[in-house]
């Protein structure tokens, strides 16, 4: 689905369900219909009931449904791939044999357990050498990193102060330039440390007791008062930062700021100590995307006592490390308060399966290279790369035939398609991991390289041309992406198999569920927060006052659409949080649906399966965001992610007119909406 100005995604994590029927000729689960429900009542349950009543979720997972099952075929062809790296004594430095010691040494329990945080040692060293401001300042800069999710870039994946984002600039896309984001936190996000309802008050004392844990096993003597001044520290943080509705408003994240100003803008930091640190000392601009925030943060550098920053470093080095490189006693109290507390998944992965994840994280081109020679041939992406082109002309022609919009703004959104840059299966050039030092036992330090060679590739593209055929998945992702600064797409080869896409399914299910997907993506560079950049991706207002006038008030009858839809009790999803992912699966599927009807040539669809060909298309679209989610997961989903939860998407369907003539609802059935209620966008 997607996430931000900077990164916008199909999927958040694997949050969808269960496998479609493999012999059914329609490709639609028929088995999983739930002919009990009324489709205008809720089409979800019409389409997935019969599955939602048996499906299960893994114990090691946090919910089900299709991006798993793809995500699961996806993960053991990676594990093998893996596991076969080792095999034949690949040469010194080769990605095979980066790969093989990489995985080598995280399978190696024993000589981790032995080691324990030694591996951490020289940085905890440097952190207990801190004795004034200036060498705060000095080791949050060291800790700087490209950590920035590519799903959600206003999300940062680790907890370092700031995170380093880099892109084209918003108003000159020549050249990449450096972004700041807020950071900060242990828990996922603000909220946690701020809402007082009683789930996220018991978060934040499982939180607390969870830190002083991890520093009693570390050996601190007093670690009920480092955590208790941790987490004090972490909520300060927490009412500085931004909300994510704000953080996804580019206009308030345009705030060059040079770095000769950061002194008087965001005094408390020695920023001189910071960038010299972070290897940024030469960099005369940066965006700064929550200025606020920033101000706050330097702040309460300044304020905060030492020790309590001192601790902090402390604890989140060792949290890094705690998942599963440093022992089992790190590794059970960190899967205990982030996988059974905050997501409610009772059971931790098996270690082969962490062990894949993290060969991905850090090597992922180096296996991506593997993946695509052995499960995505030629023919697969060419069969794509022809749908997607079909989606592209049907937004086309559904742009020239828009009403409501004028001439002028016509012009620039057929620019803007016109553009596009498509990314289908794997990028043309890969990364080089040539200099990279892998050792087959030492899993700290090869991660603590890994991400530090991330980050030097970052820093090296600052004031380069920007590569507009970048990618920012890797081949075996199960998910797609939108880059609304690039104003091109990914669509990893992971993702392009069944049920997604099948290249032997019939027309209809194949655009309702991997067309939509590309529709989707497509549709990002034109949702609330992608039209806000022209076809070089600059951030200009291209819209007349009255198209623009149009645009929002469709948006905001999407976000009053949303805000009805209740995930928990009294827990609402958040229509303008989730909005550009909402315009984006409208969008998408109204564009697919288009190009499904293109492709049939003029010619009427068969009927399969007692199915007519637009009930199979809107069907696979329901059947392709059946999810079931534990409580948790779920309300963590609903308060820090862009997207809505699975069963609400699947009710897009109710915003198109098709969808009407194939299911038949009827005035007064929940789903209904009067032809002038109907969200039509693009």
């Amino acid at each position: 689905m997607k996430s931000t100005i900077l990164a916008a995604a199909i999927a958040c994590g694997l949050a969808s369900t269960g496998a479609l029927a493999a012999g059914a000729p329609s490709g639609i689960d028929l088995k999983g219909i739930d002919h009990a429900v009324q489709p205008g009542d809720d089409f979800n349950a019409y389409a997935n009931g019969t599955w939602l009543k048996t499906a299960e979720i893994p114990a090691d997972r946090s919910s089900t449904g299709v991006f798993l099952v793809v995500f699961q075929k996806a993960e053991q062809r990676n594990a093998d791939l893996i596991k076969a790296a080792g095999t034949g004594n690949p040469a010194a430095g080769s990605n095979q044999r980066l790969i093989a010691d990489y995985y080598k040494a995280y399978m190696d329990e024993a000589a981790i357990e032995k080691a324990g945080i030694k591996p951490l040692q020289p940085a905890l060293d440097k952190i207990a050498a801190i004795k004034d401001r200036k060498a705060l300042s000095s080791a949050l800069g060291a800790q700087l990193r490209a950590d920035v999710d590519p799903i959600n870039a206003t999300k940062l994946e680790t907890e370092h102060l700031l995170g380093l984002f880099v892109a084209q600039g918003l108003e000159d896309p020549s050249k990449n330039v450096p972004y700041l984001l807020q950071g900060g936190l242990g828990m996922p996000n603000r909220d946690y440390y701020l809402k007082t309802d009683k789930d996220m008050v018991e978060a934040r004392t499982k939180y607390a007791a969870y830190v002083q844990a991890v520093l009693a096993a570390a050996g601190d003597k007093d670690a009920a008062t480092e955590a208790k001044a941790i987490v004090a520290l972490e909520t300060k943080l927490a009412e500085a930062q931004a909300s994510i509705v704000d953080s996804e408003d580019v206009h308030k994240a345009n705030n060059p700021w040079p770095r000769t100003a950061f002194a008087s803008k965001a005094p408390g930091m020695d920023w001189d100590a910071y960038f010299s640190a972070a290897g940024l000392q030469a960099q005369p601009t940066f965006v700064v995307w929550q200025p606020a925030t920033v101000t706050k943060f330097a702040a309460l550098v300044g304020s905060e006592p030492l020790d309590t920053w001192k601790a902090w470093l402390r604890f989140h080095t060792i949290n890094e490390g705690a998942n599963g490189l440093i022992g089992k006693q790190f590794d059970d109290l960190s899967f205990d308060f982030y996988g059974k507390t905050l997501t409610g998944t009772p059971k931790q992965r098996d270690r082969w399966k962490r062990g894949v994840g993290r060969v991905n994280g850090d090597l992922g081109d180096a296996v991506g290279q593997i993946y695509v020679k052995d499960y995505f041939p030629a023919s697969s992406r060419a069969e794509v790369q022809d749908m997607v082109k079909n989606i592209l002309k049907a937004f086309d022609d559904r742009v020239g035939q828009l009403e409501w919009m004028t001439p002028a703004t016509r012009e620039k959104a057929k620019a803007k398609i016109a553009t596009i840059k498509v990314g289908v299966g794997y990028p043309d050039t890969w990364r080089d991991y040539s200099k990279l030092e892998i050792k087959p036992d030492d899993a700290v330090g090869n991660h603590q390289r890994a991400v530090y060679a991330e980050y030097q590739h970052q820093v090296a593209k600052l004031g380069k041309p920007v590569d507009r055929d970048e990618w920012w998945m890797t081949p075996q992702t199960v998910n797609a992406v939108n880059l609304p600064l690039q104003n091109a797409l990914n669509f990893p080869a992971a993702i392009l198999e069944a049920p997604f896409f099948d290249p032997k399914a019939d027309a209809a299910s194949n655009y309702g569920s991997i067309g939509a997907v590309i529709g989707h993506e497509i549709s990002h560079s034109f949702d609330n927060l992608g039209a806000e950049f022209d076809a070089q991706g600059r951030l200009s207002n291209w819209w007349t006052d009255a198209d623009q006038k149009h645009f929002k008030e469709a948006g905001q009858r999407l976000v009053e659409q949303f805000n009805a839809y209740e995930a928990l009790p009294g827990l609402h999803v958040n229509g303008q949080q989730t909005l550009g992912e909402n315009i984006a699966d409208v969008s998408g599927l109204t564009i697919a649906y288009a190009a499904y009807k293109n492709s049939l040539g003029g010619k009427p669809a068969p009927v399969i399966d007692g199915l007519t060909g637009d009930q199979r298309f809107f069907l696979a679209f329901a059947q392709s965001w059946r999810e079931k989610t534990r409580d948790a997961a779920l309300r963590a989903q609903v308060v820090g992610d862009v997207h809505a939860p699975g069963n609400f998407r699947a009710q897009t369907v109710r915003n198109l007119d098709p969808w009407y003539d194939a299911f038949k609802p009827k005035e007064g059935q929940k789903l209904y909406l009067d032809p002038k209620q109907r969200v039509k966008i693009w």
